[in-house]
């Protein structure tokens, strides 16, 4: 396995509240664990909360009694949204705080996903694919049809979320279990990516560099020509490099 992770300010951001983790060696009773993070509330609040709950699911995972993938990731992310709800109870300034999260394990031949928010993770290989669904506003819009896809990426709601770690006591979180080929390529991002530069562009960049870490950088490069206009954070794993 093979895998490279960056993270970018953008051109407009002042802050970064992108905020990722990757372990290609086995964390706790996981073989491997990859996650992105985006951040959303006033001040320094985005960057605690992504921050703040990839390090809580690092631990827990490292300490779960769990054997099932799903289970560890769920019992992860539940204790990451309630260390968030707590401490912005404590602090007001917090209050509003919130991150997606996408988390990835690749095991026997399978890419297990959980995701909460509008990150994403693509299979990457001849063509993209979409593994999760991005709980966002203008997403639900598109799946019932209202508008087009290809304007969601400039729609003026496109960053209202509508699933996040850290507003509700009750946490919605969706799993995915993906088989993996030789030649495909991972990738989780935040949508500082997504919105900045199109799928099949993404797809060309991924699979025409063989190096992980030269796809991440120009991902990153790509974005920011397009206008950068949020934190960019990319994690690519290439599960059959030897």
């Amino acid at each position: 396995m093979e895998s490279f992770s960056i993270t970018d300010i953008g051109l407009h951001r002042k802050m970064n509240q992108d905020f990722y983790y990757s372990s290609e060696y086995p964390v706790g009773n996981l073989p491997n664990l990859f996650i992105v993070a985006d951040g959303m509330g006033g001040h320094n609040a985005g960057e605690y909360a992504s921050k703040h709950t990839i390090e809580v699911m690092a631990s827990v995972v490292e300490s779960s009694l769990h054997i099932v993938t799903e289970d560890i990731l769920k019992e992860a992310i539940e204790k990451a949204n309630e260390e968030l709800i707590w401490q912005a109870a404590q602090d007001l300034s917090m209050w509003g705080m919130g991150t997606t999260v996408v988390a990835a394990v690749i095991a026997d031949g399978w890419v297990h996903v959980a995701n909460v928010g509008d990150s994403r993770l693509y299979l990457i290989n001849r063509d993209i694919r979409q593994i999760t669904r991005d709980h966002s506003y203008v997403a639900e819009m598109v799946r019932r049809g209202e508008i087009a896809k290809e304007a969601s990426r400039t729609h003026p709601d496109r960053n209202i979320i509508t699933r996040a770690v850290g507003v509700t006591r009750e946490i919605d979180i969706d799993f995915f279990e993906e088989k993996i080929r030789p030649g495909d390529k991972i990738l989780l991002c935040s949508d500082g990516l997504t919105n900045m530069v199109e799928d099949e562009e993404i797809q060309k960049i991924a699979a025409g560099h063989k190096s992980t870490a030269e796809a991440a950088v120009r991902l990153i490069e790509t974005a920011n020509r397009n206008g950068g206009r949020d934190n960019i954070t990319v994690v690519i794993i290439d599960p059959f490099s030897k």
